[in-house]
């Protein structure tokens, strides 16, 4: 794909409850920068002292990356340290912040890394959470019908392999600081969030609440 330049892509079909999506993956870096500076994090952020960048999938987080284009997104993921315009979250670690998952505004999927490898999204539940990013979001430009609808589609996928016990939206995380999934150990480290918008949220829950997952806490 043009889009995406010389990165090579393997398509895999999936199936979910009776449908079928292509999922696409482009790897992101995860060399052995990328691999001590994630093991560090579960280290000093979580206390998981067990030189390992796996996880156990308990939940999945939707976001938005609010950058327009699927490049831009992508390249945003790519590199394994921090950039610096992200001064706010280098102080904590120079890990990147990286996605399981990115969705293209066409509604195409694209799996950036491992399903049960730690990505950098969402403070205090990364050691748990699969991620998934949607290319774009906000008042300027808002979140897709085939977004929601791939988003839908992926929930299911991985409900259907792991134990998900809760689907979440970023806007969302801080409601489970004192609950037993929560390990960031510093206090202060809270950013605020607002993505992917209660409405999108609404949307994916209505169309898995089959699934029974679990309610988010009350803040």
């Amino acid at each position: 794909m043009k889009k995406i330049g010389l990165i090579a892509l393997s398509t895999l079909l999936l199936g979910a409850c009776g449908s079928q999506k292509n999922i696409v993956d482009i790897p992101i870096i995860f060399d052995d920068q990328r691999i001590e500076l994630t093991e560090e994090y579960m280290a000093q952020r979580y206390g998981l002292e067990n030189d390992s960048t796996q996880i156990v999938p308990k939940m999945v987080v939707l976001h938005w990356t609010s950058i327009p284009s699927l490049e831009k997104s992508f390249q945003a993921f790519n590199r394994s340290t921090l950039p610096t315009w992200r001064p706010d979250l280098e102080n904590v670690s120079g890990l990147n912040v990286s996605s399981h998952f990115l969705v293209d505004r066409d509604g195409t999927i694209y799996r950036l890394m491992p399903e049960t490898t730690m990505a950098r999204h969402t403070i205090g539940l990364n050691h748990c959470a699969i991620g998934i990013e949607n290319v774009g979001g906000g008042e300027k430009l808002p979140l897709t019908k085939k977004q929601v609808k791939a988003n839908i589609f992926l929930v299911e996928y991985l409900a259907s392999k792991y134990d998900i016990e809760y689907v979440i939206g970023h806007q969302e995380y801080t409601q489970f600081e004192g609950h037993p999934l929560w390990l960031e150990v510093d206090d202060g480290y809270r950013t605020t969030k607002t993505d992917p918008g209660m409405d999108f949220m609404e949307k994916v829950r209505k169309a898995t609440k089959k699934y029974n997952f679990k309610p988010v806490p009350k803040s």
